[in-house]
């Protein structure tokens, strides 16, 4: 899910310009001028119709990368350095996980149904004679749908023998497999939170890159200038992220100012080893089946959207959940910082309290642009091995699975993975629910391919998954 386009250029270097004007403690002082400086006076508007229009969809894109939503702003008139004072004082996160930034959500159509200039004007004329809010009319000869009056059934289209009707969906709208995002009525896109897995689809697909996390940077690098303990939690996905070694990786977050590091596969091993043991307790009950737990949007999706799966998922706690109380057992007041390439660790931190703060790989990587590390002169640790284990498979799509079963092999696990949560995969989920499933255990990850694959990561899926393998050997 995690690739490259003009929109996520764009917020990468807004991350690095924060971090970079951070770092040099200018962000007060210098946040009011980056609009100004990336569409400065005598430049052509480039993405939409003038300069000033840019100027604030990039100040407005600067809230949520400073920790904000949109319903913060109560004046527009206050300058983007007011919010960077608030948040470099702030002592709590926001609770949101994802915003739209309004400013920038303007420009997909609100009727799905559109009349191309293939119309010839017939007589038959089923779009008319067909529809059922009579939202067709003939204009000039055309066919025209009136947006107003459209319900989207798509009942026109089907009857246009021309195939002048064609279906423009709206990204978001269509990536979400759960319905959570849908237009307000000035046309915004709006996500409801209680349909929202946080899976970040939307933000993926949004072509003006309206939709943001919540960011908790600015709070990252004020625990950091604080010199307060920092534990560090990285997932083993970042293998898939960054070429270097593991040993490689800890001294990189050490240099950024983190005081202990954690890779979260050896959380992992805690997880592999009692949810074997609780799968071989369920069958023994004479269960059915069981899924996994360590997919926090999948857990969500079951929670929200397939209450009657509950009994069927795993109570285990995540690899995350195991590797924070490893740090806490270690240095009880530290600060614990999840990283990795998951918007739903979010909402899963948020609610266990034991993750205090999470940052993206992408944030991470703005870290280490901005701070200017050389990736090439870090060093290896002694001793810290670079094996592909069944505890860093976690991070590809049956990679859970593939762990349990060598921990049981006894068993003879009948296992099966839904790689990707989509509509489909939803349908399953709602079949399985009723107490049958082709196999009995199931790992479900929301991200095709698996946690490589993130919303928060900085390549594509193939591209992650081939740079996992090749550092993990």
């Amino acid at each position: 899910m995690g690739y490259t386009s003009n929109t996520h250029i764009i917020r990468r270097d807004l991350l690095r310009q924060i971090v970079k004007l951070f770092a040099n403690g200018d962000l007060v002082d210098k946040i009011d001028r980056i609009p100004l400086e990336m569409r400065p006076k005598n430049r052509e508007a480039q993405l939409r119709c003038c300069i000033h229009k840019e100027r604030a969809v990039i100040k407005y894109k600067m809230f949520p990368l400073l920790g904000f939503t949109m319903d913060d702003e109560q004046d527009e008139l206050t300058p983007l350095s007011n919010y960077a004072a608030s948040a470099i004082s702030r002592d709590k996160v926001k609770d949101e996980i994802l915003t739209v930034v309004d400013e920038a959500c303007t420009s997909c159509v609100k009727a799905q149904y559109v009349v191309s200039n293939l119309c010839r004007g017939c007589v038959a004329r089923p779009c008319i004679m067909n529809c059922p809010k009579d939202a067709v009319s003939m204009v000039d000869g055309q066919a025209k749908i009136d947006p107003a009056k459209c319900i989207n059934c798509g009942i026109c289209k089907q009857q246009c023998q021309y195939h002048a009707i064609i279906h423009v969906p709206i990204p978001c709208e269509a990536a979400c497999p759960v319905g959570a995002i849908s237009k307000d009525e000035n046309g915004v896109e709006r996500i409801d939170d209680d349909k929202c897995i946080y899976c970040g689809k939307c933000l993926m697909a949004c072509p003006f890159g309206s939709i943001f996390e919540v960011s908790q940077l600015v709070d990252i690098l004020m625990s950091i200038r604080k010199e307060e303990h920092l534990t560090a939690l990285f997932a083993p996905s970042i293998h898939g992220q960054f070429d270097l070694t593991t040993g490689q990786i800890e001294n990189l977050l050490k240099e950024i100012g983190f005081n202990e590091v954690i890779e979260v596969a050896d959380g992992a091993r805690k997880t592999v080893e009692h949810e074997s043991a609780e799968f071989v307790e369920r069958m023994k009950a004479g269960q059915a089946y069981m899924t996994t737990s360590c997919c926090p949007s999948y857990v969500e999706t079951v929670e929200k959207h397939v209450p009657a799966m509950k009994p069927f998922v795993s109570e285990t706690p995540s690899p995350m959940m195991y590797a924070a109380d490893m740090a806490r057992e270690k240095h009880p007041e530290t600060k614990v910082v999840f990283i990795g390439p998951c918007i739903g660790k979010r909402k899963e931190a948020k609610k266990n309290n034991k993750v205090d703060l999470v940052m993206s790989f992408e944030e991470l990587n703005a870290m280490i642009v901005a701070l200017e590390i050389d990736l090439g002169t870090l060093h290896d640790n002694d001793g810290r091995n670079n094996v592909k284990t069944l505890d860093r498979g976690f991070a590809l799509s049956g990679g859970v699975a593939a762990a349990v079963k060598a921990e049981r092999p006894e068993l003879k696990i009948n296992e099966m993975a839904i790689n990707g949560i989509d509509k489909k995969a939803l349908g399953l989920l709602k079949a399985y629910s009723r107490g049958k499933a082709p196999a009995d255990f199931i790992e479900v990850m929301t991200c095709e391919g698996g946690c490589i694959n993130g919303p928060g990561s900085l390549g594509d899926m193939n591209g992650n998954r081939k740079l996992f393998n090749t550092n993990l050997k």
